[in-house]
């Protein structure tokens, strides 16, 4: 009965997360009048890609897809570099001043400096406008450094030790011996960190200027804010009129499908990537 009573509640649970976007993805499908009346869609009703056809009239969300990609992309390969350069030094306990570097990790995880002097540090450093702002101040995440030390601390000295006395130097051990058993790890991170540029507008809103440079994220805000809003603005959408409820589920559906599709991939990973490195500390 246990078994049953768990079958039962994480069922109800996976369909609570599971059937708005079937509900989002059948109204894209579907026509106007049908979605105004507010029943709830499982399949498509009176079939059509008006939707469709309104968001890519112009090109103003294929760029800020484009745009997402290229941060989420770029973005993740920078965190994965930077938090495995920092993880790997740490790992060793002869590391001089090794006690007072994850203090200060720590640190970190506790306060941070707020958004007005993270902006004007990013300001500084000449990254306003530019997609470089979207990247480099969240370069390391500290809960994901801890893990992936502790992760690397995990893999057996012998094996380093043994590639020293063949003349490896420690990048080499780390590219050659260090990362590849870490696979696991490796793409449990990147899902986690490509997942946050995929979903960040925040930054983007406070950062870019330019309209042309706003991820799909902050595209699909500014579509929800017009049509709640009751008027078009042509800096975001070229000559646009207001947005029906189907192009925004079509836009929802056009800004969460590329990342859908990205987890499969990194799936068989994920469970023990999560596990390891989690135990010692």
């Amino acid at each position: 009965m246990f078994d049953a009573f768990n079958v039962i509640l994480l069922t109800l649970i996976g369909l609570s997360a599971v059937l708005p976007f079937v509900y989002i993805v059948s109204a894209s499908f579907s026509s106007e009048h049908i979605v105004a009346k507010g029943t709830f869609l499982l399949f498509p009703t009176d079939v059509t890609l008006d939707a469709y056809k309104y968001i890519f009239s112009t090109n103003t969300l294929v760029r800020s897809m484009m745009i997402s990609l290229y941060v989420t992309i770029v973005g993740t390969l920078i965190n994965l570099i930077l938090t495995s350069l920092m993880a790997y030094p740490l790992a060793h306990h002869r590391l001089r001043g090794r006690r007072t570097l994850l203090i200060l990790v720590l640190f970190t995880m506790l306060f941070t400096g707020g958004l007005i002097p993270t902006y004007i540090v990013v300001k500084s450093l000449g990254l306003i406008n530019s997609l470089w702002a979207l990247m480099i101040p969240n370069a390391i995440s500290a809960f994901n450094l801890i893990i992936l030390k502790n992760f690397f601390q995990q893999i057996p000295d012998g094996l380093q030790e043994s590639a020293k006395i063949d003349g490896a130097n420690d990048m080499r051990i780390l590219l050659r011996i260090v990362l590849p058993l870490s696979a696991p790890a490796l793409a449990t991170f990147a899902l986690f960190y490509a997942v946050g540029h995929w979903n960040s507008y925040f930054n983007a809103i406070i950062y870019l200027n330019d309209s042309d440079k706003w991820p799909i994220q902050v595209m699909l805000r500014q579509i929800v804010i017009l049509a709640q809003s009751g008027f078009a603005d042509s800096s975001s959408l070229e000559d646009a009129i207001l947005p029906a409820e189907t192009v925004k589920m079509a836009v929802i559906t056009f800004a969460t499908a590329p990342i859908l599709m990205v987890y499969p991939f990194l799936q068989k990973h994920f469970a023990k990537g999560v596990l390891l490195g989690s135990v010692k500390g």
